[in-house]
């Protein structure tokens, strides 16, 4: 049973570097509560909350590592680990991935990724499905509107994957 919070708390707080990708439907985060060192066991528990309150119905984390999952299901929240492969598996990988984050939108549930950090692969992979998808089917396109909404320039492999992802379709 989650914790009763009662006053601000009981709403969470928001996680760090929460991008919109798609407004209101998909976005990216910072994993709750931080990595590495900057890690805090309480701010993960308040981020967790924010994104059951605000009416995230699903967390899906890419990162390597199964760190901290539990929180999740300590604090009701629906999460999946997908952890991202190597180079080698990486297009079955997506074409699950990205089906998956469709088939949420369509049912209309609002969805989180996160990865450690929100990093340029992060974006790529959420500029690659942005194309993959059909919103934005130019690839030159795909990648400036990725990198306006990641407010940086993507590294070269994050724009190769927007480059080439429509060929997984």
């Amino acid at each position: 049973m989650p914790p009763k919070l009662r006053g601000k708390w009981a709403l969470g707080i928001e996680p760090r570097h929460l991008t919109w990708i798609i407004k209101d439907k998909l976005a990216v985060c910072e994993r709750p509560g931080g990595f590495g060192t900057n890690h805090r066991r309480v701010r993960r528990q308040e981020e967790i909350i924010w994104l059951r309150e605000n009416d995230f119905g699903s967390v899906i984390s890419i990162s390597a590592a199964p760190h901290n999952l539990h929180s999740y299901e300590e604090l009701q929240m629906p999460y999946k680990h997908r952890p991202m492969p190597s180079s080698d598996d990486l297009d079955q990988w997506l074409k699950a991935l990205y089906t998956e984050f469709s088939q949420n939108l369509q049912r209309g549930t609002k969805i989180i990724i996160h990865a450690e950090e929100v990093s340029e692969r992060l974006h790529g992979l959420m500029g690659g499905y942005i194309r993959w998808s059909g919103l934005v089917d130019d690839a030159s396109q795909a990648i400036i509107l990725t990198e306006r909404i990641a407010g940086r320039q993507l590294d070269p492999d994050s724009r190769e994957l927007i480059l080439r992802v429509h060929e997984l379709r």
